[in-house]
């Protein structure tokens, strides 16, 4: 048992090579898979290179921004080049991570509509693979980055050199500002194109979704995979490493009793990649012909045989600061908290259930009553997944020793985050099978084949719209559990820097730090949806023009410059996801300079607000979506009904709310977290 305590580094290193491994084997057989027809082919390369020119595009403007934090991290002597070349790795692999995963998307996404016409088996089978690609890459090197990069502070296994951990502070914020970017740019980009082409094609031209006659389906389907792939995966990546960073800093505090501590985190991850291995060969429809019951087999397989390779790694830790009681009670809080925001989301998004069943049956009377049901569903769907974090949190808390000594709760704490986000890789996987199977249907449709190919890939993406609001809801939750452990490390460290706070509600600077950090998120989604509304009107006129200018484009006789509606969002995505992208940089930073209280209550308000918020849009959005779908499956008349024309309205209100500002709200809160811990050098000179 001593074998995790002395050397899970290498255990974690194992398990993440194991992962990316397994994920390029995967990448080797589903390149072997037929890719259809010539015409097939000819449309999947279109949006092959519209995405990774997007995609290169965003990087480099990336690469370029991140340039400052960089230099001012490494020559700041409080922080130092270990920090700063921490920034550096944890920006690589998040971007390597995002960018892998999107080009085995667009690559299998014309073999999931060549496999359709086989069935519905084979068709999942390779789109299911597809996602567990990026899944695998976003659980593999992102416990290769925190594993390896603490290997090599500590120039071997020692891990009585505690300070070092601090380094990694660095690869946490290099991730998340990745993450943020990605999430805000692919974004913009997929949910700007996907509002052109919808008003103008469905509800003025009359033409079905993914019509080849639409000037702007070309960039659609490419936004699909800039966002939902590129940019889920950089979003899950510092959502992973930032929460294994965070709990090994909490363990620092326990070095003097129980040194070993500082590692349980990469060991909890390292078991859970090998579960999830073994889960994606259980992602298996059967004869129910149920497609969200095969996928969720494999997560459940994953977490029973994670909470089996739980105990030999508790056991392990018995005896020191924690007996294996506390530490694996804490473990199964976190899982139990997966399972229930995973059922709890797919509850208000899945078309078998009564929220968007409720939605399409509004559209019958309006435009309106659609908006007005979709945004109180929304709403209604804080509520139980809130409930369920609060009661993670308290019993995490108690279950380890919290009741006796805050700072053992705080671990528990951290202990099931961490055991929630080890099940990162089946959870990313359910994600990017979404895109895969978006993009097949549209093919399927531009390249002229069967309906009865339509009629497998519909279902596939109606799943997909339900699993991608799944991980949405679980990001968002696993946010405000990270966040909160963060925080309470920004607290502890001022108070080692000898910063005297008071973070009682008594204290006025903590009272506008609240409304200042509970107002950012509203302002950051507010920013997100006016880049959409704004790139989404240029499609919208820009289609217009080609149907007015190019009259032979319905008729069938001439081509729709598809190219210059990827250049268009291309441009204006990248130049949109800057200035909300700042808001928990500077104003945290801001805030900080003030007052250590004011950026202490900025912290929390943030969390608060932010995760109501995210969880209101994103399943509000995925419920949206899924309600125009049944409609257009042929409920309340089906296609160009009245029904239909206010079901395209919610689900171009909800498109922005769940693939734009919805999900970069959890990147957002933890910048904002990362920022106030890599301050306290600053704060400690200015208030110390």
């Amino acid at each position: 048992m001593d074998f995790f305590q002395n050397h899970a580094v290498l255990f974690a290193l194992v398990a993440a090579a194991a992962g990316v491994s397994y994920g390029v084997a995967l990448i080797v057989w589903l390149l072997k898979q037929p890719s259809g027809t010539e015409r097939m082919r000819e449309i999947s390369h279109a949006v092959q290179e519209g995405a990774g020119a997007y995609l290169r595009k965003q990087y480099t403007t990336i690469a370029i921004v991140a340039v400052i934090p960089f230099l001012l991290i490494g020559f700041y002597d409080k922080l130092g080049w270990g920090t700063a070349i921490g920034f550096l790795v944890g920006a690589t692999l998040s971007a390597a991570a995002g960018f892998i995963g999107m080009n085995v998307s667009v690559r299998s996404n014309v073999r999931t509509a060549e496999a359709a016409k086989g069935g519905l088996k084979p068709a999942f089978k390779i789109a299911f693979r597809a996602g567990s690609v990026t899944g695998l890459l976003v659980v593999g090197l992102g416990l290769f980055g925190v594993a390896g990069y603490y290997w090599i502070l500590t120039a071997g296994f020692d891990v009585s050199k505690a300070h070092t951990v601090d380094h990694l502070v660095g690869l946490a914020f290099g991730g998340s500002l990745i993450s943020v970017f990605a999430r805000l740019g692919g974004g913009i980009f997929t949910k700007a194109a996907d509002v052109g082409a919808d008003l103008v094609g469905k509800i003025e031209a009359g033409i079905p979704e993914d019509d080849p006659r639409n000037p702007a389906v070309i960039a659609d389907n490419v936004g699909d995979n800039v966002g939902d792939c590129a940019g889920m995966a950089a979003d899950l990546f510092e959502t992973y490493a930032v929460t294994a960073v965070a709990v090994m800093l909490l363990a620092t505090h326990f070095m003097k009793s129980q040194q070993g501590l500082i590692l349980l985190p990469l060991a909890i991850g390292g078991v859970s990649i090998f579960a999830s291995i073994i889960g994606t060969f259980f992602a298996r429809i059967g004869r129910s012909g149920s497609i969200m019951n095969a996928l969720y087999k494999s997560v459940i397989v994953a977490t029973v045989l994670s909470a089996i390779g739980f105990i030999p790694i508790m056991m392990a830790y018995d005896g020191g600061m924690f007996s294996f009681r506390q530490l694996y009670l804490s473990a199964l809080v976190g899982l139990a908290i997966t399972f229930l925001l995973v059922a709890i989301t797919e509850y208000y998004t899945g078309t078998r259930w009564h929220a968007v069943k409720s939605i399409a049956a509004a559209s019958q009377t309006g435009h309106a009553t659609n908006i007005i049901s979709g945004l109180a569903w929304g709403m209604q769907a804080t509520v139980a997944p809130v409930i369920v974090i609060a009661a993670g949190i308290l019993s995490a808390y108690y279950l380890a020793g919290g009741g006796n000594d805050p700072k053992k709760g705080l671990y528990g704490i951290g202990v099931a985050v961490m055991a929630q986000l080890s099940m990162t890789g089946l959870i990313v996987a359910l994600d990017a099978y979404g895109p895969v199977t978006d993009n097949a249907g549209g093919i399927a449709e531009m390249a002229d084949l069967d309906e009865s190919v339509r009629g497998i890939t519909d279902p596939l993406d109606a799943v997909g719209n339900t699993t991608k609001a799944v991980t949405k809801g679980y990001a968002i939750g696993s946010a405000g559990l990270a966040a909160l452990v963060l925080f309470s490390e920004y607290s502890t460290k001022l108070g080692a820097e000898h910063v005297h706070t008071n973070f009682q509600l008594n204290n006025p600077w903590v009272i506008a730090g609240l409304f200042v950090g509970g107002l950012m998120p509203f302002l950051f989604a507010s920013l997100a949806m006016q880049a959409v509304g704004v790139v989404g009107g240029q499609v919208v006129e820009e289609v217009r023009r080609q149907f007015k200018e190019m009259p032979g484009i319905m008729e069938g006789t001439q081509k729709p410059d598809y190219t210059r509606a990827v250049s268009i969002v291309t441009g204006s995505a990248i130049k949109k996801m800057l200035a909300p992208a700042l808001i928990p940089i500077v104003i945290p930073i801001v805030a900080g300079v003030i007052s250590a209280d004011m950026l202490g209550g900025l912290l929390i308000g943030t969390i608060v607000t932010g995760i109501f918020l995210a969880i209101q849009m994103t399943s509000g959005g995925g419920a949206w979506d899924n309600a125009k779908k049944m409609i257009e499956d042929g409920l309340y008349g089906g296609k160009g009904s009245p029904a239909h024309a206010a079901g395209i309205t919610g689900d171009t209100v909800g498109d922005p709310y769940k693939d734009t500002a919805g999900p970069a709200i959890n990147p957002m809160i933890k910048i904002a977290n990362i920022v106030a811990i890599l301050m306290i050098p600053l704060i400690a000179s200015i208030h110390g």
